[in-house]
């Protein structure tokens, strides 16, 4: 029994490194083979809502204003209910910026039913912002963002060469502590795992993704696809925006410097809560998915230095082979991360840890409490 183990934990280690896009290689990055640039710089409008981000808004704004964009560019900010002065620190920093473009600040409508909150102010952003002047492209970006001044130039370069719908970052996170260190570039190989980028990229495969912090979209595409309103209930928003705009035309999703998030994630149970807000709505709100993602959790990550340490002959060697090619995918991202590639051996403890997140995920939703953000409770917005 311990060898068929074995063997099968070998044999899923291989299939992924063989057979699955070539999602650990971390080779599609925004800043490997760079498209021409346009011979007209198309109009764009950047919508960015914000929930109580006085924090860090100021240089997400700033880092916008100051893009080194040649076309025609502007900036709208949803203030949506914010209490700690974030419209005004938004403000502040259009006041000190130096570079062309402008920046509008709409107060956000009250939360109707059966929007999520995040949704409801990209809604509001985005019907404003195509209201007169019709932009050739909207860039959705979080107000946690932060962006080098020739990320917007490279997004719209690239989105016009390859004529696509979506020109998705994901943008660089926080990993400076050790919590970060050892939970973060595990986050995005998982993603990248569920989401292979090259999959992403070829419209003969249905996998779409897309990472909310920063995504320009072809306005035209936004609309045939439904607009925002065509999934208004989504937890994970930015891959069912992926999904309706690959159906209007190609996308693209990469790895980014130029993007990068601003706020630290801070310990492990914060970045838990992070991860939680979402897995269970990956999964469907589905027990029986959630029981076989435990189990394939386990088989994947857990089975291979059990047998490693515990098994012995042929089970033992399979055991650790499987761990030895779980410990090689995982270094292209740790590279990306700056992390050291000691960590690769980890990732079944990492893996225990992220199964845990998707148990808890579970546990918030059956108790009304999932998808929890910014004091909204959204999870269940699809049902209502």
């Amino acid at each position: 029994m311990s060898i068929a183990l074995g063997f099968l934990a070998a044999a899923i280690w291989l299939v992924l490194l063989l057979f699955r896009g070539g999602f650990w290689l971390a080779r599609e990055r925004d800043d490997r083979d760079a498209p021409p640039e346009p011979a007209r710089w198309p109009s764009v409008v950047a919508v960015v809502p914000a929930r109580n981000e006085a924090d860090v808004i100021g240089r997400s704004i700033g880092s916008l204003l100051a893009q080194d964009y040649p076309g025609p560019f502007r900036v709208v900010l949803v203030d949506d209910g914010s209490t700690d002065g974030t419209a005004a620190a938004a403000t502040a920093a259009a006041l000190a910026a130096t570079g062309r473009a402008a920046l509008e600040v709409l107060p956000g409508a009250p939360l109707p039913r059966g929007w999520t909150g995040k949704l409801w102010a990209l809604e509001q952003g985005v019907r404003h912002a195509t209201a007169g002047d019709r932009p050739d492209f909207v860039l959705l970006t979080d107000a946690d963002i932060g962006h080098e001044p020739g990320n917007l130039r490279a997004l719209v370069a690239r989105a016009e060469a390859g004529r696509f719908s979506l020109v998705s970052l994901m943008a660089e996170l926080s990993c400076a502590t050790a919590a970060e260190r050892f939970l973060i570039p595990a986050f995005v190989f998982f993603f990248a795992m569920l989401y292979p980028f090259s999959w992403v990229a070829d419209p003969r495969r249905r996998t779409a993704a897309g990472a909310g912090g920063c995504m320009l979209v072809r306005r035209e595409a936004l609309e045939r696809a439904g607009g925002i309103a065509a999934i208004r209930t989504a937890i994970i928003d930015d891959c069912a925006l992926a999904r309706r705009l690959k159906a209007q035309g190609p996308i693209w999703l990469g790895l980014t410097r130029r993007a990068r998030s601003l706020r630290p994630y801070g310990g492990i149970g914060e970045i838990g809560r992070m991860v939680s807000r979402s897995a269970y709505a990956q999964l469907g709100y589905s027990p029986l998915l959630l029981a076989g993602t435990v189990a394939g959790m386990v088989v994947t990550y857990l089975l291979p230095p059990a047998l490693a340490l515990f098994g012995t002959g042929i089970a033992g060697a399979a055991g650790l082979a499987a761990w030895a090619m779980m410990a090689l995918a995982f270094q292209p991202m740790l590279r990306f991360y700056r992390a050291s590639p000691l960590w690769g051996a980890a990732l079944p403890v990492i893996g225990a840890a992220y199964t845990l997140f998707t148990l808890q995920s579970a546990v918030q939703v059956w108790r009304g409490r999932g998808g929890m953000w910014k004091g909204r409770a959204q999870a269940m917005a699809g049902d209502a």
